[in-house]
């Protein structure tokens, strides 16, 4: 897997870590530390972030190739044999 990397308007959100971290820790932190901590977490555990969206991503498409099959099984028209 390709390394994490936020765009410069991503970034950006940088103002809402610098913002918990005055409301929420009652510290302030600067702007690098704020994007080092982006970064960091980026890096460290970004990737269970990603995979949980894959998951959920593979379960939407799933629930809709189910009923796309369920919609497709209505279609049928009665006959004498059965499956």
């Amino acid at each position: 897997m390709e390394k994490i990397r936020f765009t410069t308007e991503e970034k950006q959100q940088v103002q809402k870590v610098k913002l918990y971290f005055r409301e929420e820790l009652d510290q302030d932190i600067g702007q690098f530390d704020a994007e080092f901590l982006i970064d960091f977490f980026a890096e460290e555990v970004g990737a269970y972030f990603y995979n949980r969206g894959l998951y959920d991503a593979q379960a939407l498409f799933q629930k809709k190739v189910d009923e796309l099959g369920e919609a497709v099984l209505e279609l049928e028209q009665p006959t004498d044999f059965r499956k």
